[in-house]
Formats: C-alpha cells, structure tokens, sequence
C-alpha cells in the first residue's frame, strides 16, 4: 500500500490542485476527542487520483479545507465526526458535495451503522484491520501501524463508494442517497439556539416544571462546556441531569447525597446547580409538555407502520431508510399544532420522501386527531 506523509507547508499546493479537479476525493480524519468539546485533527487522509496522502493535522489547511468545499465529489465512511471536524477547523458551513458510503449500504440494505471493514469485505471481498482506532493521533511519531491503518482507511475507499454508485444507479436510487447525504451534512451545521439545546434531553414525561429545570441546567452545561471546551458529560452527564430534577436537591448535603455530580464540579459549581433547580420564573413561562410519541396512539402506530412497510417493498429501501422515528415525532407535532407551513419540517421529509411518503403519513395522523 503506498502512501505519502505529507508534513510540509509547501507540499500542500499540489494537493489542493487535485482535489479541486479530481472527479471524487476518498478522505477520513484521525483525531483526539477525550477530554475537550471540540475534536484536535491528528491525521487528515486523502485518496485523490490513486495517490494517497496522509497529511499532518498540525499543518495550517485552510487551503485544503476551501479545496473540500469546491470539489466535485468527497467520499467519506461513517462522516459524522469527519464533517463535525471540517466545519470546526474551516469555519464554514455546509458541504453539499458528499457521498457517505454507509448511507449508501443503508439504501442496499446492509444495515444502518455498517462498519467501513465490514463494508469493504461485504462488497471488495477486502480484510481490514481495525486496531488503531484508539491510538494517539497527537503522537510524533506515528507508529508504522498507525500509519498503515490509516492508510488502509481511505486506500479501499474510492473503490468502495465505485461499487455502490454503480448499484445505486442500477436500482435509480442514487440521487436519494445524495440528496439524504446534502441533508445530513446541512444538519451536522445547525446548532439549537442556545435557549432550546434541554430540548436533546427532554421528552414527554417531564413535567412543565421540570422541563424549566431541564432547560436552566442544559442552557448554564452548554455555557460552560463552550467557555472550557470539555465535554458536556465531563460537566454534568444527561442521566444525572434528569435524576437531580426528579429529586431536586434543596441543600448542598442533598446535592452530594445524590452522588451525580463529580467532586470538582459539585465544590465549584454546586450552589449554581441548586439555583438552576429551585429558582424557576413565574410558571407561564415554563414550557409545555411534550407531545406523547405517536407509538402511544392506539390503532395509528400500525397503520403508519403498514404504510411504511408497504412502501419499503414498493421501492425497495429498507423502511429504517425512509422513515425515522425522530421524523415521525416531529410529524406528529406537525399535526397536532395544526402546523401549516411545510419548511418547519426536517428537510428530509420535504424531499424525494415528501409526495409518496411524508403526505401520506400526515394523512394519517390527521385521521387520528379528528378521532380523538
């Protein structure tokens, strides 16, 4: 397997050339994310025109990264993370030149969360190893090993994504696959207002009093995560937020009796979290309570599930494919508040789903309010 390290500024510019013309770029990050908020690249990997390049994350890349954003094509397995990365070093957003190749092995059928091993050897008949995964990519030198896999990481890549394009096409699903991918990368760039990220915590059997605790928590565990870049659950984890507000600790002795929150953050911040829990605005500000998920209307969760299933056979893609639960609540809400204006729902629903999926589906869940 050849490969080139690339850990000079000046060997950047050719580079970019190429992965501004080329027809498809096959790429993959290596990075550290333990203890921060936000991820520090180790490793960028690039398969551009046969060449791979293994590229020093310590290098200056603002150039790669407008380079990514003009291209043709960029190829990824997995690209959550990777495109997490991307918008965090290049200050951009969004990518709408991606093809994620294990969105592409869910429309085929092999699963939502395949692995880039497993998708290699299921379609190239290829072994990968997969035992770098939690190496130190800060680390100078890197290991031969590490190297090697990370290599190996995009090396099989461009093939890869060649075999299921050309399956996609055969079946005309391609464009959906490409469209799912623009949507998945627009939405790793949106961030919830500061003022609705409880709402990632919160669900329907919270209380309107306690979604105002949820919220005052998760709006002060966002700030401070931010301010510090550590992770959210190096602060104070979603479990141990849902249990304080089901207790809600009254005396720092109740707060360490919970035994919730680490020492550090309950000597430094313990009194703050009591605030948060027990200081609540004037109750008309409080937000309502969720909407029960449609699995709890009796009668209507089988017929969407028919209809799901009966559309799943008609166009062969697996119904986890064209219909999430996520999307489901958010449909649900739709109708339940008498929403009008379609933009307020996920952009997936509103695409190549929204004729022969999502209207059907609302039809549904119409039927069902006007019975209750």
């Amino acid at each position: 397997m050849h490969y080139q390290w690339i850990a000079q500024q000046a060997q950047l510019q050719p580079i970019v050339e190429q992965l501004q013309h080329s027809p498809a770029n096959a790429l993959d990050t290596e990075f550290i994310k333990v203890d921060t908020l936000y991820p520090k690249l180790g490793v960028l990997q690039v398969n551009v025109n046969q060449q791979v390049y293994l590229i020093d994350g310590g290098l200056e890349l603002s150039a790669v990264w407008n380079s990514l954003f003009q291209a043709k094509l960029n190829i990824f397995h997995a690209c959550g993370e990777d495109i997490d990365l991307i918008y965090h070093y290049s200050k951009q957003h969004a990518l709408n030149n991606v093809l994620d190749t294990q969105v592409a092995m869910a429309f085929l059928g092999h699963g939502m969360q395949i692995s880039y091993q497993s998708a290699v050897e299921k379609i190239l008949g290829i072994h990968v190893d997969k035992d770098q995964t939690r190496s130190d990519w800060l680390a100078r030198p890197l290991s031969e090993e590490q190297v090697r896999y990370a290599a190996s990481d995009v090396y099989y890549l461009q093939d890869l994504a060649d075999h299921l394009i050309g399956q996609l096409k055969d079946k005309n699903l391609y464009p959906y696959v490409l469209e799912d991918c623009r949507n998945y990368c627009a939405s790793l760039a949106e961030q919830l207002p500061l003022h609705d990220v409880y709402l990632d915590i919160a669900n329907y059997r919270h209380s309107s009093r306690q979604l105002m605790q949820l919220k005052q928590i998760a709006t002060w565990r966002e700030q401070l995560a931010i301010a510090q870049n550590k992770p959210r659950s190096y602060i104070i984890k979603n479990n141990s937020i849902n249990k304080l507000i089901e207790r809600t600790p009254k005396t720092m002795q109740q707060l360490a009796n919970s035994h919730e929150l680490k020492p550090a953050v309950l000597r430094e911040h313990g009194k703050e979290i009591l605030r948060l829990l027990n200081e609540l605005p004037e109750q008309t500000l409080w937000p309502q309570r969720l909407e029960r998920p449609y699995r709890y209307l009796d009668g209507t969760k089988e017929r969407i599930e028919q209809k799901i299933a009966d559309l799943s056979q008609a166009w062969q893609i697996p119904a986890e494919v064209l219909m999430r639960k996520k999307w489901l609540t958010q449909l649900n809400t739709f109708v339940f508040h008498d929403m009008q204006d379609i933009n307020q729902l996920n952009p997936y629903l509103r695409g190549w789903r929204y004729q022969d999926v999502t209207l059907p589906l609302i039809d549904i869940l119409q039927q069902d309010k006007a019975r209750r």
